[in-house]
């Protein structure tokens, strides 16, 4: 198969199973935690790096932000070989009991973004693989770390994220809130393959609270670190997988 034309990958690029986090830098801090880390493709938003962890061959791929993009990434990891892929990204919390720098492992996710209706009604269900699911919560847990485990939402408008639909959302007893992982849970199970999300908080929109309104960085401190636990526990996600 020809080289895919926005992650610039072909088949033997990369491996069975993929971390997709959003933004490029995350490669970098998921990589630093693997070991034999080479970067195979830089293309716009999508950076593309293999590497091991505990002898378990990996590719890690960003997805960028948003349905669209997360969708090519899908797409073109999925003709050259990628049979599971699991978000590690960042959420904002829809209930006043989830705290910035809590962890969130999704179990489904609401279809507020075009994306996947492009490709499947929206009734048809956004959800997580079982088996992806269980080996995130599983590693949690064996981790002696407190995750969230429930539904979430993917939304397209992070500035646009009116009252109205954080009530409605809260109301529905959804946890928090992405622009991925619908697109990602539609696709991968239309493709037949393996998917999961864990996220980490960075902000509270029950509590009128973002993502850098805080300062200048967009990450809270605690969020911050709280971002290499969760890449901890995703990573060990993928050993209980292979």
């Amino acid at each position: 198969m020809a080289k895919q034309p926005h992650l610039l990958v072909e088949e033997g690029d990369v491996n069975e199973i993929a971390l997709v986090p959003g933004d490029p830098g995350r490669v970098d801090r998921i990589a630093a935690q693997c070991e034999n880390a080479t970067e195979v493709a830089r293309n716009r938003e999508y950076k593309v790096v293999d590497a091991t962890y505990e002898g378990v061959p990996l590719t890690i791929c960003s997805t960028g932000i948003g349905g669209p993009s997360a969708a090519i990434a899908l797409e073109e990891l999925s003709r050259v070989g990628v049979e599971t892929a699991i978000r590690v990204g960042t959420a904002g919390a829809l209930q006043a009991d989830v705290e910035i720098g809590d962890m969130v492992v999704a179990t489904g996710a609401a279809k507020e973004e075009g994306t996947s209706k492009r490709y499947e009604p929206a009734i048809y269900p956004a959800v997580p693989s079982f088996d992806a699911l269980t080996a995130l919560v599983d590693a949690a847990e064996a981790r002696n770390e407190s995750v969230h485990v429930g539904p979430i939402v993917s939304d397209d408008a992070f500035y646009n994220e009116t009252d109205e639909y954080v009530d409605r959302w809260e109301a529905s007893n959804l946890l928090a809130i992405e622009m991925e992982a619908a697109t990602l849970f539609a696709l991968a199970r239309r493709k037949g393959l393996r998917s999961g999300a864990i996220c980490t908080v960075d902000g509270n929109l029950v509590k009128g609270t973002q993502k850098g309104a805080d300062g200048d960085e967009e990450l809270p401190e605690k969020a911050k670190n709280n971002v290499e636990r969760a890449i901890a526990i995703a990573l060990d996600a993928v050993t209980r997988i292979a």
